[in-house]
C-alpha cells in the first residue's frame, strides 16, 4: 500500500489531516483542469473548492481498483461542465488534421524561449479562448487526453461515455480547434497591411 492509499483509507475513517495531505497534493492539478475548462481564475478557485468539498463527501464511494487522480479530476470535469452549462455557453501541442487530411502542429508552448514569452502568452491566451469556444464535454476530453495525457479509456470512464463516443469527441474538437486556428491566422494576416509600419 502507497502513501497516498493510506491517506484515502485514513479520510475515509474521517481524518481531516490525511484529507488535507490529498488536497496539498492534488490542488495544482484540480486548479489547472477547472481553469482550462472555465477561463477564469476565480472560477477556477471556486470549481477547485468545490471539487474538494464533493470529493470529501463521497470519498466512501471511490473505488479503490481506479487511479485515484482520474477519480478527482472527473469530480471536477463534471462540475465545470455543469456549471459552463449552466451559463449557457454552448497550449498544448498536438498534431491536428484538418477536413484534407493535412496535418499542422499548433506550438509547443512549454519550449524555453525568452524571447518569445511575450508571442506565447498571446497564443495561450488564443487557446484558452478556442477551447472556450468548444462543447463543454469536448473541451473536457481535449484538456484529459492533452493536458493530463488519459487515454480513451481513461476519458470515456471519467465523462461517462463510451470508448467510441471519446474517439468521436476527440476528432471533432480537433478539426474544430485547427478550423479556429486558420480562420484567426486568415483574420490575423487581412489586419496586418493596414497596419503602421514600426520604424
Amino acid at each position: 500500500m502507497n502513501e497516498e492509499q493510506t491517506w484515502i483509507i485514513q479520510a475515509q475513517q474521517g481524518s481531516d489531516e490525511a484529507f488535507t495531505l490529498i488536497v496539498e497534493t492534488y490542488q495544482n492539478p484540480v486548479f489547472n483542469l477547472c481553469y482550462r475548462m472555465l477561463g477564469e481564475p476565480e472560477l477556477a478557485e471556486d470549481a477547485a473548492q468545490e471539487t474538494f468539498l464533493r470529493a470529501y463527501q463521497h470519498l466512501n464511494r471511490y473505488d479503490s481498483k481506479r487511479p485515484f487522480a482520474t477519480w478527482l479530476l472527473s469530480i471536477a470535469a463534471h462540475y465545470c461542465i455543469d456549471k459552463l452549462r449552466r451559463r449557457k455557453f454552448s497550449m498544448f501541442s498536438m498534431d491536428t488534421e484538418d477536413e484534407d487530411g493535412n496535418t499542422f502542429e499548433l506550438p509547443d508552448l512549454d519550449a524555453p524561449d525568452p524571447e518569445k514569452s511575450l508571442v506565447n502568452g498571446q497564443t495561450r491566451e488564443r487557446v484558452q479562448a478556442m477551447l472556450d469556444d468548444l462543447d463543454a464535454t469536448d473541451r473536457a476530453a481535449i484538456i484529459m487526453r492533452y493536458w493530463y495525457d488519459y487515454s480513451e479509456i481513461e476519458i470515456a470512464e471519467s465523462l461517462r461515455l463510451t470508448v467510441s463516443a471519446v474517439k468521436s469527441r476527440l476528432h471533432r474538437a480537433r478539426r474544430e480547434l485547427a478550423g479556429l486556428w486558420r480562420q484567426q491566422d486568415a483574420a490575423e494576416a487581412e489586419r496586418r497591411p493596414y497596419e503602421a509600419p514600426a520604424f
